[in-house]
């Protein structure tokens, strides 16, 4: 017997093991289990950082610049380190019960859709009045877990970014070998214009300019990491001094932390000015006495991306309650932090093209990173503008008809009067939503026509950013038949799931004796439409998809991790380029429809909620639904990155499309070995991972899609993701195929 298999063996004989779930049942302590697979996940990180490291530090180069990012990476693993030494012990609670299957929500009506998933209770002891906490948060404002995921947000930025710079110290793909019609730098089959570059006499070459870039992205990433911990020891520190209060709860509030939220928003800013100015020093201070450490951003960078970090980690926070753990939270900041610095560097260098040296960006400066700082930041910027208007419609959507009433009159009024007064309260408030649904969408096209479009001009050198758009999509007919490639697959799965989800409903209140009655508003009678009348392959998607009724939770979302394979393998095989712009449109679409679903804009916000509810699982427990964002991200993250192997620009799709979907079925299904008892993942799982992901990188390369790679290497490297997501309890389709990304990269795995 296998040693997985003989520790769930002795454990089954304990009276206090499930078997059947393999864990420990509600109440016992599993310190150890919990504290190792803990342990498992700190290594898996800090060995990847700390190689890293060592690989940059054994890499010559002129004025020191590898020697000082690889004592700031040091300086950065020693910190995260001593924190978890000093921490270790209190940072998750351990009479956690299992997390409940989620059932597919049963919906009487769009209000109470989000109430029905069940989100397991975080349950604090007081021993975790040490987990980390970003300033003035309490633990109701992060996503329920067993773990914080603090060193996800300190180490896996600077990992990426770290990884990010190896790529150009140690490039794969010589220049000469590269048609001029691409980029210099990037590999083989990006059809984009040559970056742009400065007239000045001192500008560097893109090449030049990319390396330097590179280097102020990992300043960057230590920068913020930095930060973060800073926030988190404040916090510990300021908790532990606080008396101690009996009315204050420990699974919800902290004793440090005021409950007013005007007073919290208050002490943040003035926290975050505080450390913002206190990094504005010591970056000044170190450029005087010869010191390297963020050489590569310059003053006014390190305050303005201080600045822009704290505000998006409080600002992310509050919107997306309950949306995001500690690391996730750390690391998508980080993530938008960066596309905010190449914006700021851009803007810049337009700005001042003959003082500026070079164009601080991560990636090349191609219009591919100019669309993409409009399409991801443009979004927001958008929904901040129109934040008044946006908090109107939900409002108006959530105001009962009975408050809308006129006032009665002196008599009692008949039936016919009130029954009257309530069908003219329904016409006033749909007319008050349809009046605020075109406010908000002439403000937009205002917004994203006006600044964001002018922006883009500017940074385009004086280019129609939609003229340029459409001539580069229109240069290459297989453009064209992606966009109908995709446009097909999107609305047949769209269409079929609408069509079955709707007799899933049907079915589900009938079975239960009850009359379930959902308002879409005509967008289901239409998609029925479609769906019967447009054509046959419409009617075949229609009839294999009403199986989806009697699959669980967990089938019907791998369904769409199947589904970004099948449409995204052939854009970046063929066209990696225009599949970029195409991940970053998705994403703008993503959050508007975001939008839509949660500030329910008529007339879609109701269609748009129902259907993404039935797809949600305990991860979904926030006011704002981030699962097919982190979905996209993964899948495009490679791509974005612009990495130096074509091989690599698949990882995402691997990981998350082909590998994370079949260890969830096989694990489910087959698995007997678990990792630990406060897990359900198995070791049957992961060796499914392993498996496909490595089968599907050999039967790319039998294609011709990929580079030959060194296979020994790339197992390794799977083997280490695989643990990892096995260990984390982070949401992997966010993590997980950036690590796996950088890992390879720092494997060497193309040659």
């Amino acid at each position: 017997m296998s040693l997985p298999g003989t520790w769930i063996w002795v454990l089954s004989q304990d009276d206090d093991f499930d078997a059947a779930n393999r864990r420990r049942r509600p109440g016992v302590d599993v310190s150890c289990c919990e504290h190792a697979r803990r342990a498992g996940e700190s290594l898996v990180l800090l060995g990847s950082l700390l190689f890293a490291t060592l690989k940059i530090h054994q890499t010559p180069s002129h004025n020191d610049y590898n020697s000082w990012v690889s004592r700031e990476l040091g300086g950065l693993l020693a910190a995260s380190v001593l924190y978890i030494l000093y921490t270790y012990s209190a940072i998750v609670s351990l009479d956690l019960p299992p997390p409940p299957r989620a059932p597919t929500p049963t919906l009487t009506n769009s209000r109470n859709a989000r109430s029905q998933t069940p989100t397991p209770p975080m349950r604090r002891s007081p021993a975790d009045e040490k987990a980390g906490f970003l300033w003035m948060s309490v633990p109701k404002n992060y996503r329920p877990s067993t773990d914080d995921g603090i060193l996800t947000a300190v180490l896996l930025g600077p990992l990426v970014a770290a990884a990010l710079l190896c790529t150009s110290l140690h490039p794969t793909i010589p220049t000469a070998t590269i048609p001029s019609e691409y980029a210099v730098g990037l590999p083989q089959g990006w059809a984009i214009e040559p970056p742009f570059s400065l007239p000045g006499p001192s500008a560097l070459s893109p090449q030049e300019s990319l390396l330097l870039g590179r280097y102020a992205a990992v300043n960057l990433g230590t920068l913020t990491s930095a930060i973060l911990l800073v926030h988190v020891c404040a916090a510990a520190w300021l908790e532990s001094r606080t008396p101690k209060d009996a009315n204050v709860t420990a699974d919800t509030e902290r004793r440090s932390v005021p409950r007013s939220e005007v007073l919290r928003g208050a002490l943040f800013l003035a926290f975050m000015l505080a450390v913002s100015g206190a990094v504005f020093l010591l970056r000044v201070v170190f450029r005087e006495l010869g010191v390297g450490i963020w050489r590569h951003l310059s003053p006014f960078d390190t305050l303005a991306s201080a600045l822009f970090y704290q505000v998006t980690l409080y600002v992310a926070l509050r919107m997306a309650h309950r949306g995001f753990t500690l690391g996730e939270l750390g690391f998508v900041c980080f993530g938008g932090s960066a596309i905010f610095i190449e914006g700021l560097s851009i803007s810049k260098a337009a700005l001042w093209p003959l003082s500026t040296p070079y164009i601080k960006s991560f990636r090349l400066p191609t219009p591919l990173v100019i669309f993409q700082t409009v399409l991801v930041g443009g979004p927001f910027l958008v929904g901040f503008l129109l934040a008044p208007l946006l908090v109107l419609s939900r409002h108006a959507a959530q105001t009962p008809v009975r408050r809308r009433r006129r006032p009665p009159p002196a008599q009692a009024p008949t039936p016919r009067v009130a029954q009257l007064d309530a069908l003219d309260a329904r016409r006033i408030t749909l007319l008050t939503r349809r009046r605020l649904a075109l406010a908000l969408l002439f403000f937009t096209l205002l917004i994203v026509t006006g600044p964001i479009g002018l922006w883009a001009r500017w940074a385009l050198r004086s280019r129609d950013p939609w003229l340029w758009a459409i001539r580069w999509v229109l240069a290459r007919r297989r453009r064209a038949g992606l966009l109908s490639y995709w446009a097909a697959l999107g609305g047949v799965s769209v269409a079929g799931w609408m069509r079955q989800l709707a007799r899933g409903r049907r079915w589900r209140g009938e079975s239960m004796g009850m009359n379930i009655n959902i308002n879409m508003n005509g967008m289901g009678a239409a998609l029925n439409g479609m769906v019967g009348d447009t054509s046959a392959l419409f009617a075949a998607s229609g009839e294999f998809l009403d199986r989806a009724p009697t699959l669980g939770l967990n089938a019907r979302r791998k369904y769409f991790h199947g589904l970004v394979v099948v449409m995204f393998v052939p854009g970046i095989a063929f066209d990696p380029a225009f599949t970029h712009l195409a991940f970053s449109v998705a994403f703008a679409l993503f959050v508007f429809a975001e939008y839509v679903r949660y500030f329910a804009i008529y007339p879609l916000g109701a269609a748009i909620h129902l259907f993404m509810n039935e797809f949600l699982d305990t991860k979904d427990g926030g006011t704002a639904i981030l699962s097919h964002f982190y979905l996209l991200t993964g899948c495009a993250g490679a791509l974005w990155l612009e990495g130096p192997s074509r091989l690599l620009s698949f990882t995402g799709l691997l990981v998350l499309g082909i590998g994370d979907a079949l260890a969830s079925i096989v694990g489910k299904r087959l698995g007997r070995h678990a990792w630990s008892p406060t897990t359900a993942k198995t070791l049957e799982g992961s060796a499914a991972f392993v498996v496909a992901v490595v089968a599907s990188a050999w039967a790319l390369r039998l294609c011709g899609l990929a580079e030959s790679f060194a296979t020994v290497r790339y197992v390794l490297v799977i083997m280490l993701a695989a643990v990892l997501e096995a260990l984390s309890d982070q949401n992997d389709n966010l993590t997980l195929p950036l690590f796996t990304w950088s890992a390879l990269v720092l494997a060497d795995v193309v040659r």
